[in-house]
Order: structure tokens, then sequence, then C-alpha cells
């Protein structure tokens, strides 16, 4: 019981003694634990709405849009177990404070069906009594500022106009977020859809399929294709859905991952390299508790339990971190249980690796410790030698030789800094590659600032209105269509724009531009989805009428994961490109977006709907919270490993500081000398580490890139600027940590010194 109490006593009274670097190891754990706690909760499927929407919803499996009302055999396939529909949908306008967006009206009973049922969060469902009444799905919602008691109008294909009060706001799995996923989705009673749209011919049917076993979607929509043929417009599954509402949470996921997993190996390193040098600096009180009674084996137990415990609160205040982040963020409180316990007792386990073997060595201390009286010997590095033939002052030599007489440690210090440098690197590119994204739109397929619609008046008055404007460079007629992909089952998208002869400037990274009515250009999700290459043909079914294509060059494609086929108007069928839906505007260098808008609206009476492109880099501006978040966990691993070098550096210099004064150097030459040994790993490490993350960090990107199907070609490296200042600040910040111990040992009394 003594031996216990005096053990517990002896970690108290150390902890006190280090209280910086005790609350900095804890830091540098829950730093770690948070990042890859989020990572997880981000890459988890817990966290996409997804899930729980179909599960409250009692969502449809397959989705099938058809020209006409399905036949009864579609619900008798082999998996189907019930089906949602056919509801009649009928595509209009929402003009509402000036602005115009496309939706889809459906027509649902007042009784909410059983299948992919909308789930009401705001107000009530649809009722007889208020024929006029309707139900709009959040996101769409949202984006218009709808809420119970708002009227809004929609526009029929006829021009006629409607009023609309919302009822209800609902939730529903049946597609994705408003505006990822367009058109917006709204629901009505049949006898206000048969007042707004007459004519059957101007709408669609809506289907949705409920399956036994979700993973025989694609099965079941292959069978559908067979049975419906020319009827079916297009078809999506669950897992397009799921992927929709995702919302870039796997990119800022996999990001915090991989600096995570690194940033775990880096604080191993700190913490290894932290508790070797308290073991080496403890010899001392190691021996005089082995001479107290303690045996070896409790020694190294004593040592594992103080940094131990340093590391269970780290680990503690990490998993809260971690968790309420999160649950801030994404505002969800799913955080998978197995993931989390799998991250802690991992961590746990990493960290009683790292510090075990220096505790084991200092369990093997003698009672009475051979404490050398100078520094390690060795040979004189190349470094110091060179210091010495060009005759640098006394201290910087002095430094230069101690910087490397402990081969292993000083290798491992600038390791440990090598590796929070890369990383902090890889995060000034990802920062460097959004920055591009908004000063270069054009590189990511957007040299339009502005979509313009037609509205009120016909195709060719909005074309002639917006060539009018002085701001408008060029003007380039669009279409955007679905299209049943061969042997999928399943609607991808056809980007029709620009033509052959005038092709909308895409940002081709592979292969050339189309120039001949058949040849396009395909994402990279595109080429993965159909197994096909660049040069190869592709047979595509668009309303019923074949489109085939060869693929000629690869687009960088931030929309839909990529699977998007780009082609001139003129490729199309006449009945599928004439009217164009839209106009894609480039504007002159110079000329203010919302500016032009303006004129626009101003010179169409209010009649077009024109909106600004929305830059994909807006939707990732929390991932430069994160990586300023990640910076700051990577340099305090830093700063760690740096004061383990400088406690070092101090030790093997603490009989010798008076030799030092007494060959006449000053205590400014001596602080040099102390600073100059550490300065020198910094330097190494901070050098190395920026070299390996410049060479890494545009292929990182693009690897992301390929996967999300957006396609490489998009990495790009810090500016020479960014990475100067970055290495200057590493290096000036972590001189200036270094100068604090050093000039409080070349200041002490000479006898307190070599106490």
């Amino acid at each position: 019981m003594s031996t216990v109490r005096a053990g517990r006593r002896w970690i108290a009274a150390d902890l006190r003694a280090r209280k910086g670097q005790a609350v900095l190891t804890v830091l540098l754990v829950a730093g770690i634990v948070a990042a890859l706690i989020a990572a997880v909760t981000l890459l988890e499927d817990g966290t996409n709405p997804w899930r729980s929407l179909f599960a409250q919803t009692n969502g449809a499996h397959v989705w099938l849009y058809t020209k006409d009302r399905p036949p009864d055999e579609v619900g008798a396939i082999d998996g189907v177990t019930s089906v949602a529909g056919p509801y009649r949908s009928a595509p209009v306008t929402v003009a509402l404070g000036g602005k115009k967006e496309p939706a889809g009206l459906r027509a649902l009973p007042s009784q909410a069906p059983q299948v992919a049922r909308p789930v009401v969060t705001e107000g009530r469902w649809l009722d007889a009594s208020q024929l006029d009444g309707a139900v709009v799905e959040r996101s769409f919602a949202t984006a218009l500022r709808l809420r119970p008691g708002s009227s809004f109008t929609v526009i029929a294909l006829s021009g006629e106009r409607h009023t609309l009060y919302v009822r209800g706001i609902a939730d529903s799995a049946d597609q994705g977020f408003y505006p990822e996923w367009t058109p917006g989705l709204a629901w009505v009673l049949p006898p206000m859809l048969d007042r707004i749209e007459p004519m059957l011919g101007r709408s669609e049917w809506v289907t949705g399929l409920r399956l036994s076993d979700q993973e025989a979607a694609q099965i079941v929509s292959q069978r559908v294709v067979v049975m419906l043929e020319d009827q079916l417009q297009r078809v999506y599954t669950w897992r397009e859905v799921r992927a929709a509402m995702e919302l870039d949470n796997r990119l800022l996921g996999t990001l915090l991952a991989l600096f995570g997993v690194v940033g775990m190996v880096a604080a191993a390193l700190a913490l290894a390299n932290a508790a070797g040098g308290r073991v080496l600096g403890q010899l001392r009180d190691l021996a005089t508790l082995k001479s107290m009674g303690f045996t070896g084996g409790q020694v190294t137990l004593l040592l594992l339990a103080e940094h131990g415990a340093l590391a269970l609160l780290g680990i503690a205040l990490g998993a809260v971190t971690g968790w309420a982040g999160t649950v801030a963020v994404l505002g969800t409180t799913s955080v998978a249980p197995m993931p989390v316990l799998a991250i802690v007792g991992g961590t746990a386990l990493v960290v009683l690796a790292a510090v075990g073997l220096p505790a084991w060595r200092g369990g093997r201390t003698p009672p009475i410790p051979d404490v050398p009286a100078a520094p390690p010997r060795g040979h004189l590095s190349r470094l110091a030698r060179l210091a010495l033939l060009v005759r640098l002052p006394p201290a910087l030599v002095l430094g230069t030789r101690d910087a490397f007489t402990r081969r292993l440690p000083a290798f491992l210090t600038a390791f440990g800094l090598a590796v929070p440098m890369m990383m902090i690197t890889i995060g000034l590119g990802v920062w460097s590659t959004l920055d591009n994204f908004l000063s270069h739109p054009e590189q990511v397929g957007q040299h339009a600032s502005l979509y313009v619609r037609p509205g009120k008046l016909d195709s060719a008055q909005a074309a002639r209105i917006a060539a009018r404007d002085p701001g408008v460079r060029a003007v380039y007629p669009g279409t955007d269509v679905n299209a049943l992909a061969p042997g999928e089952a399943r609607s991808v998208r056809v980007r029709a724009l620009g033509s052959t002869t005038t092709p909308y400037p895409f940002p081709v990274v592979e292969g050339r531009m189309f120039a001949r009515p058949g040849e396009a250009l395909a994402g990279q999700g595109l080429l993965d989805l159909l197994g096909v290459r660049i040069g190869d043909r592709v047979r595509l079914t668009v309303g019923g009428s074949p489109l085939i294509v060869r693929i000629v060059g690869r687009a960088v494609e931030p929309d839909l994961d990529g699977e998007v086929l780009s082609v001139g108007l003129d490729s199309l069928a006449a009945k599928d490109a004439v009217p164009p839906e839209y106009y894609a505007l480039a504007l002159r260098p110079g000329a203010d977006p919302g500016e032009v808008r303006a004129r626009l609206l101003a010179a169409s009476g209010e009649s077009l709907d024109v909106q600004r492109v929305v830059n994909p880099a807006d939707r990732l501006s929390v991932i430069r919270v994160v990586i300023v978040a990640l910076i700051v966990v990577l340099a305090l691993i830093g700063l760690a490993n740096l004061l383990t070098a400088s406690a070092l550096g101090l030790r093997d210099h603490a009989f010798d500081l008076a030799v030092l004064k007494a060959m006449g150097l000053t205590p400014r030459q001596v602080m040099a000398t102390l600073v100059t040994g550490t300065g020198l790993l910094v330097v190494v490490g901070v050098a190395v580490g920026a070299a390996a993350g410049v060479s890494m960090v545009t292929g990182l990107i693009d690897l992301q890139g390929h996967t999300s199907g957006v396609g490489a070609g998009i990495g790009r490296t810090p500016s020479a600027l960014t990475m100067t200042l970055a290495v200057l600040v590493a290096v000036g910040a972590s001189l200036a940590v270094a100068l604090i111990p050093a000039r409080r040992a070349a200041r002490a009394q000479v006898p307190v010194t070599s106490r």
C-alpha cells in the first residue's frame, strides 16, 4: 500500500512539474480522436438522412417515370412486395418573389399512402376541403422560403397561372434534396392537378416499387425496362437517392480520415519521443524509486499509468468533442457506436504501445544510474565539419554538432515534424484547389455565370434579350434530358449545351472537344458506370428515341457524381432539342452577374427566369474550417516533438553549461548553441515535410476526384508564396518555442545549472 501511495505522489508531483507538456499531450490525443470520430460519422451511412427518411416514409426502392399509366403487371414482378401509385405528375414553374423555379406537381389522395408516404413536419396533409392546398417537399420549401399558409403561383406549360396555398411541409425519400436534385417536388390533390394541367400528354406517371430485398433493385429495374420498353421515360433506384442526399459528407469524411490516420502516426511518434525524453530526464528519480523498493515492473507500470492517464483523458475529451462537433454540424445524434469504440480502443492501444518501450527502458534503470557527465559521444557530422570549415561562430558550430549527436532521437524528431508539415501542406493544397474553383470556375464546367429560362416568353425572344445585354459575351442554348443507360436499367443526365460548330467550352482534361454530331464528352462517373473508355460508342435511350454517341473526351464534372454526358444540341433529336430549355450566358470580363441579371429582368418585364450559377466550392466552404482546425492539431503534434527535442538537448547540456561559460561564451552565445541544435532538426523536418506534401497533394486530390466521379485534373498545389510563408511561419514559431527554455537555461547561475 505504501508503494502504491508513493507511486501516486510521484506521478502527481511529476505532472505538476510539467503542466504544459501534460496539457499538450491531452490536447493532441483529443484532436486526433475527434477528427477520427467525425470522419467515421461522416463516412457512416447513419449520417445520411436517406436512411431515416426511408424508414419513416416506408419508401420505395425503385421509381419509374412513364409516358402512360403502367400496367398492373409491374407490381407482379418477382421481388416487388408493394406499389406506390401510379401517380400522375405534371411539370410546372413556381413563380414567387420574382424568382422562377422548376417543379413537379404530383397528385396524391387526401389519405396518405402506405408506401412512400411523405412525412409532414409542419402544417397538415392534403384535404378535400381545400382543393387549392399543396404540400411542399422541405428542401424545396426552404429554397423558396415557404411556410404553412404561404401562397405561390404555378405556371403550367400552357402558360396558365394558378395560385396554391401551402397546407404543409413534408420530408420524402422519393428524390434528393433541392437544388442538387431538380425539379422541386410538391403534392396536390388529383382534381387540382387536372385543373392545372388537363392535357394528359403533358404529364407523366410516377410509380414506386418496394422490394423484399433492396439489393435486388438493379435486377428489378432491368425487368421493368424490358417490360415497358418505349413507355419508360426514366428510372432510378434508392442508391441514386441516397448518393444525392450525402451532401458532400464523404468528401469531408475522407479528408478527416486522412488527417486522422496520419495524425495518429505523428501523435504516436510525439508521445514516444515525449515519454523517452521524460525517462532520460528522470533517471535519478527512477533510481530513487528503485532504491525505495520498487521493482522494474512496478516502475514500468508507474510510467505507463502516468502517460496512459493523460491519453485516456485526451481520448475522453476527443470523443465528447467529436460527438458534439458532428451534432452541431450535421444536426444528428446518430453516431455509430461500434466505429467509435474501435477508435477509442485503437487509440488507447497505439498510445500504450508508443509509451510502452520508453516505460520498459525506464523500468530497467539501475538503483545507481550511470549518468553521463557530458553529452553522448559521437563523431562530428558532415554538417558540423562544414560549419568548422566555413569558420562559423563557435556557438553555431557547437549547436550544429549537438543537433545530430543522438542519431536516432534526431531522426525521430525530424520525422515527427515532417509528418505534420506534410499534412499541413496537403491541407493547404485542398484550400488552393477550392480557391481555384472560385477564381477559375470555367475549369469545373462553369464558364457560364447565368442561366436564363424563357419563362413567359418564347425561346427566341429570350435569346434576343440575352444577346443584346452589353455584359453578355456569348449565349449557349441548352437542354437537359434524362436517358436510360444500356445494361444499367437506370437514368443518367444528358446535357446538350451549345452546338458542334459553337460548342460550350467544357473543361476537357482527356481526349478532345466534340466536333460533329454524334460525339460527346463524359464525366468520370459515367465512364465508370458504363465501363467504357474514351473512343467507345454508347447507345442511350432518350424519351424512347435512341441516342448513339462516340465518347471523344472526358470533362471535369462536379454534378451528379460525374454521371453526365455532354453533347451539342444538334446531337439530340429535334423533339428533344427544340426549343431549348434554357440559355447559358458567358459574361464579359469584369461584368457583374448580379447587375446583368437585374438588367435582363428589367428588359423582359420580369418575364425571364434568370438564375446565378452556384460554384461547387461554395458547398464545400466548411472544409476550410476543418482545415484550420486540423492545422492547429498538427501544430500541437509538432510542438510536442519540439519540446521533447529541446528538453533532451537541455539535459545533454545540463553539466557542460558551466564549461561553455568558462570558455568565454556569453549567455546569448550559450542560448544560440541550444537553439541551433534544435533549429537544425526543425529546418530539416519542415523542409522534408513540405517537399513531400507538395509532391503528393495533387495526386491525392485527383485520386479523390476520380473515386467521387468528378474526375482527375482538379488538384492544385499551394502557391510558392503560400508555401514560403508556411515554411517560414513553421520554422519561426518552432524557433520561438525553442528559445524559451534555452533562454532560461542560459541565464541560470552556474552552480544551479551544474547541480
